[in-house]
Parts: C-alpha cells; sequence; structure tokens
C-alpha cells in the first residue's frame, strides 16, 4: 500500500508575485476596504449634514494625523480600485492581454493611482 503524498508546504512570503498579480490582490484589498468603511463615511456626512454641532466636532475629528493619515489611505483605495477596475475592463474585453502589455497596464496602475494619492492629498491636507 503507497503512502499518501504530504502537501506541498508553500512559504507565501517567499513566492513573488508578477506585478499583475500585486494589482489584481490590491484591487481585491481595496474593494474590501472600500465596502467597510463606505457605510461609516456615509453615516458621519449625513449626521454632518444635520447639525452645525456635529460638523464642527467632524472637523476636530478629522484635524487629527492619524485620521487624516487614514483618510488618505480611503483615497488610495478609492483610486486604485477604480485604476484597476478600469484596467480588468479592458481586460474582459480582450485588450491587453499580452503580457508586455499587462505588465506596462499593471505598472501603469500602480504609478497613477500613487501620484494622484499623492497630489490630491497634499491638495486636501
Amino acid at each position: 500500500m503507497a503512502a499518501k503524498p504530504r502537501p506541498v508546504y508553500l512559504d507565501l512570503p517567499k513566492i513573488r508575485l508578477p506585478i499583475p498579480g500585486i494589482v489584481s490582490i490590491l484591487h481585491r484589498v481595496s474593494g474590501v476596504l472600500l465596502f467597510i468603511t463606505l457605510p461609516i463615511l456615509l453615516g458621519l456626512l449625513a449626521a454632518s449634514l444635520e447639525r452645525e454641532s456635529v460638523f464642527e466636532s467632524y472637523l476636530h475629528f478629522i484635524s487629527n494625523p492619524i485620521v487624516k493619515l487614514g483618510l488618505i489611505v480611503l483615497l488610495w483605495a478609492l483610486l486604485h480600485h477604480a485604476c484597476a477596475g478600469t484596467r480588468f475592463l479592458f481586460l474582459d474585453a480582450h485588450k491587453g492581454l499580452e503580457l508586455k502589455t499587462a505588465r506596462l497596464t499593471a505598472k501603469l496602475v500602480l504609478v497613477c493611482s500613487l501620484t494622484l494619492t499623492v497630489v490630491i492629498g497634499a491638495l486636501l491636507w
């Protein structure tokens, strides 16, 4: 009777993903982050529109640098999700499927989302 082969141990931190794989995972992470925080942000917006005192407390709350950093992370999530989503729409239409083009567009998504985050974040800070 032959012994069953043992499962293969995958050391995930040592596996090197290609750039399109990283963009795909970041797209999913940004989508989850937006899905979780959107109801909270909409609740804060609705409450701040009801009374001026709530709006003043909201302004005081977002003046904290840690909160601002969190909002910049959410800004990155929104911009990355939009850029990567546009890329995936083109891939679904069978545009840019060649390896060289897929790598180039993945790099463009990363560069565009980070650049837009820095520019918009600097303007809003």
